[in-house]
């Protein structure tokens, strides 16, 4: 599964991109077991494309020159501009998407055509903003474009990808990303030029660094981003600026919206892929060694002074509080009873974070069970299936960890 999806990267991204690009995008680091698949996977889609492509570049753009020392400033304003614009670029998204999965399921239906008005609206006035845009991305590295329109398209841009993509229609992150990083560069590189023409080189150079740059701080995959504007141009000469750009671009994102947009879209859909942490975590105590089945739990539809009745008669101090589609939060009796004293009458599904709350997977650490625990101050997490945190396997429980650490309850003191 990981093969065919390190091959479908490679052939979504700019023709026969090498593999430790793959490795930086979805791996998350260059490790070792999967590299001589991913050798494998991208010697053959270079192959292929080649066969059927061509030896040809995806873009025609003009040999790039630096005329000054003074641009690898300018290129340094680029990728603060485009770290800036990823952050935009992911909050909008994440944010509208969070918003559209908070709706009843019975609009389901109903939010694609929702997304898809909208954007059509757009595309009615400014059809530019339609599909992928390659095209005018050409024009853009071509200085064939007037700055009012890019600066128009660059907002106009953000605005559809991610009213599309959080509303379930066609959508995506790659090409968007290189079609706003495009018009970034090219407004920045058309201003420059404007006021300091003897010092600059013309808008199409600061187009191609500002794709890099947006890619690099929206993926997190500067070497990805370099190797793949490379493969775009096959023209070397652009990589230092654009080094310079991903950098800045990727500093000031990750500074800003640390979590990975990937990463962050597969946690919205309830979805925990092992990282590298989790691998580094191997060999160490797993807490499937210790888990066990729900004794107790809260329906989710209960008010807050119904639960704190049941939780007086309970052995426990913090309580699961479950749904038709399975545990949707943890909650304590201190929060109850402070959830009590500003209304009793409130649903314990308006007081839990059904989409971010406290858990773990079977194949994590104790040591990560403990860390959760303390940082949430209960004494019982949920384990869930790393394909739907939903979906409850068990519980780990704080006295549990303590006794298999060969620590006894009375010893705490």
């Amino acid at each position: 599964m990981l093969l065919g999806c390190l091959t479908g990267r490679l052939l979504k991204a700019a023709k026969g991109q090498a593999e430790v690009g793959a490795l930086e995008e979805i791996v998350g680091d260059l490790h070792a077991p999967v590299l001589g698949s991913v050798v494998l996977a991208s010697a053959t889609s270079w192959m292929v494309l080649r066969l059927l492509l061509g030896n040809h570049p995806l873009f025609k753009v003009p040999e790039y020159q630096l005329v000054n020392p003074l641009e690898f400033g300018i290129y340094a304003v680029l990728g603060i501009a485009g770290g800036l614009v990823s952050v935009s670029f992911t909050k909008l998204l994440l944010g509208m998407r969070a918003r559209f999965l908070r709706f009843p399921k019975k609009t389901v239906w109903f939010q694609p055509v929702a997304g898809g008005l909208l954007v059509g609206l757009i595309g009615l006035f400014v059809p530019q903003v339609l599909g992928v845009g390659y095209g005018y991305v050409g024009d853009v590295l071509n200085g064939r474009m007037a700055l009012n329109l890019m600066v128009l398209l660059l907002v106009l841009k953000l605005i559809t990808v991610t009213t599309s993509y959080a509303s379930g229609n066609a959508g995506g992150i790659f090409g968007p990303a290189l079609f706003i990083g495009a018009m970034l560069g090219g407004t920045v590189g058309t201003a420059a030029h404007h006021f300091l023409p003897a010092y600059t080189a013309t808008a199409g150079a600061y187009a191609l660094v500002g794709m890099g740059a947006v890619f690099a701080g929206i993926v997190r995959a500067p070497m990805t981003s370099v190797l793949m504007i490379f493969e775009m141009t096959q023209d070397y000469a652009v990589i230092v600026p654009l080094m310079i750009a991903n950098l800045v671009s990727l500093f000031i994102a990750s500074r800003l919206q640390p979590e990975p947009i990937y990463e962050a879209l597969a946690v919205q859909d309830g979805i925990h892929l092992p990282s590298a942490e989790t691998r580094q975590r191997q060999g160490k105590r797993h807490i499937i060694r210790i888990m066990r089945a729900l004794t107790e739990s809260l329906p989710s539809e209960i008010t807050v002074g119904e639960a704190l009745q049941r939780a007086n008669s309970s052995k426990f101090q913090t309580w699961l509080v479950l749904d038709s589609n399975g545990v949707v939060g943890v909650i304590n009796r201190a929060t109850l009873e402070r959830e009590f004293t500003q209304g009793a009458n409130h649903e314990l599904r308006k007081i839990v974070g059904i989409l971010n709350f406290p858990h773990v997977h079977s194949d994590q650490g104790l040591d990560l069970a403990l860390e959760r625990m303390g940082a949430n101050q209960i004494d019982v997490l949920p384990v869930v299936d790393r394909a739907n945190v939903h979906r409850l396997e068990g519980i780990v429980t704080l006295r549990d960890v303590l006794e298999f650490y060969g620590v006894s309850p009375t010893d705490r003191a």
